[in-house]
């Protein structure tokens, strides 16, 4: 276990510096500098006066270069003006250039400084990474639950009128998108004007205009059910029908199995079988399931986040994308790659723990 612990992390390490390799080189193409640039210059800016500031900026040269300036396993670059003032990577935040350290990358704590929010990277995706993580961990708590449980109740008897009404619901929950299950929601639970609102509200059922709110944005200072359910609710129908469905499949499995039929001839009860002999089996490949559903996760939360205005890693992500924050967009990378690949690092090694034949292997 431990040599495949071992091979497993040099495996992600290697792939970590790919693919935030390949995001650094997309974020700093000649037109996003460029555009970089007008932004924090002029729009009105030469093309001599924008190549002059992506070079005294530091974001000319070579690209491996830069990206190792980056990561912080090389010097970062210093430049002094005709005034005799010396800037630099490392000296951004420190008043004299002799002080300064002269390694100050991503592995030194330093992600750089958002052009759009106006503080550093790391101190604003602390922020949203925590409203994220709330709404993911109430996602899971909805999700896996109830999609073990429409799986289990569907693949127990395969064929009946449960099955295919569960398996019904599965697919079509599965292959609904969050921007359009997001829309559903909203204009049945949250419109004032469409939905089970009026007809609640001429009622005096509810003493507001909308059963739930449209918006998550006060989320971010309380959680409440009113203002989070419809958020969870659009991330969590995706994920319900995809676990369902596999989990059918594998109890449909299960259930076929010859020690079940040994089990069941001894004369043990159905509810025993199910609970003590085909239960255990059947969640080996909805447990693999579940944890790819957390970079998936990830895709949800953009789309959801965007759509109720709840300001998390998502809606963080889309606004540094639309207004070319190229060091937040570079963060951002590094937390994504980082969460998909520890998630599947635990799959795996759940993976082999609940399948002795791996184990023994």
């Amino acid at each position: 276990m431990l040599k495949f612990v071992i091979r497993r992390l040099g495996v992600m390490a290697l792939t970590a510096l790919v693919l935030t390799f390949v995001v650094f080189y997309l974020t700093n193409l000649p037109p996003n500098l460029e555009k970089l640039a007008r932004s924090e210059g002029s729009v009105r800016m030469t093309d001599e006066s924008v190549a002059a500031w992506i070079e005294e900026n530091g974001h000319g040269g070579s690209v491996v270069y830069r990206y190792a300036e980056w990561l912080g396993v090389a010097p970062g670059w210093t430049r002094t003006d005709d005034k005799g003032v010396t800037r630099g990577l490392c000296i951004r935040q420190n008043d004299d250039p002799a002080t300064a350290p002269r390694y100050c990358g991503v592995l030194e704590g330093n992600w750089g400084f958002s052009t759009v929010f106006k503080k550093p990277v790391l101190s604003q995706m602390g922020y949203a990474m925590a409203a994220t993580g709330w709404l993911m961990l109430v996602v899971m708590l909805v999700m896996v639950p109830s999609a073990l449980l429409i799986g289990v109740l569907a693949g127990m008897r395969e064929g009946s009128r449960t099955d295919r009404v569960l398996s019904t619901f599965s697919i079509a929950t599965s292959a609904t998108p969050e921007y359009v299950s997001g829309v559903l929601l909203v204009a049945i639970f949250a419109s004032p004007v469409t939905g089970l609102s009026p007809v609640f509200a001429n009622l005096g059922w509810i003493s507001g205009r909308t059963l739930f709110l449209g918006t998550a944005t006060s989320a971010m200072d309380a959680i409440t059910f009113w203002n989070f359910a419809l958020p969870v609710a659009t991330i969590a129908l995706y994920g319900v029908g995809y676990i369902a469905r596999m989990t059918r499949a594998s109890m449909t499995e299960v259930m076929t199995q010859q020690y079940i039929r040994t089990a069941r001839l001894k004369g043990v009860s159905f509810r025993q079988v199910v609970l003590r002999h085909a239960l255990r089996n059947a969640m080996i490949a909805p447990f693999t399931v579940i944890m790819l559903q957390f970079p998936y996760l990830l895709n949800g939360v953009v789309i959801t986040e965007t759509l109720f205005n709840y300001k998390g890693f998502g809606w963080m992500l889309v606004t540094a994308a639309g207004n070319n924050d190229i060091e937040l967009l570079l963060g951002c990378s590094v937390v994504a790659v980082f969460f998909v690949l520890v998630t599947q690092l635990i799959s795996d090694i759940g993976y082999v723990f609940l399948n002795p034949r791996i184990r023994l292997g």
